[in-house]
């Protein structure tokens, strides 16, 4: 096996950063999705011998990654929860131009749009995280959540929609707020 185990860690370590991403995505937490990543590896490296060499190894690796979370405790309860603070939160540069009311309703923007994320179904979030985050084209995102490519397609379009729908009316009412606040009224 030395020479196949040569052969996984050359196809599946380039692809850590981005498993971890995406099992971080699903999950919404940083222990589980690194438990997550280590138990989409040891499953990896234990059926590596029936991967067909000369397919798609990321698609297969993020299908086993899926799998994985469908069946683990947190894929079946789905938890609707919503972190109080992202990690990636640091201490923002003030261009001259902001304000800090434009701070505020940008960081509010942001916060709006995770928010409206985190509460799609899985099968919708996972796959505007796979086409617009880990830009997959609709045949590796096909080949990793095994569905045809027309499905890709409708979901996408399906999970476009209801996130731009669910995000529609509270921009609108930020953008009335903005306008209440720079002193005009053209967004009422």
């Amino acid at each position: 096996m030395g020479h196949q185990s040569d052969s996984f860690e050359e196809l599946a370590m380039p692809l850590f950063d981005q498993l971890y991403n995406f099992a971080h995505w699903l999950t919404r937490n940083r222990e589980e999705a690194e438990d997550l990543v280590q138990e989409t590896y040891a499953k990896a490296l234990k059926g590596f011998p029936s991967f067909q060499l000369g397919t798609n190894f990321r698609a297969w690796m993020y299908r086993i990654l899926r799998n994985t979370f469908l069946t683990s405790r947190s894929g079946l309860k789905v938890t609707m929860t919503v972190p109080l603070d992202t990690e990636d939160d640091g201490p923002e540069q003030a261009v001259e131009s902001d304000t800090p009311e434009t701070i505020l309703f940008e960081r509010s923007n942001r916060e709006l749009l995770q928010k409206a994320i985190d509460e799609l179904p899985v099968y919708f979030r996972e796959i505007l995280l796979l086409c617009e985050v880990e830009e997959m084209s609709y045949q590796e995102i096909a080949e990793t959540l095994s569905i045809p490519m027309g499905t890709v397609m409708s979901r996408l379009s399906r999970a476009r929609r209801t996130l731009r729908d669910s995000l529609r009316p509270q921009l609108q009412a930020g953008s009335a707020t903005a306008a209440i606040t720079k002193g005009t009224n053209r967004a009422l």
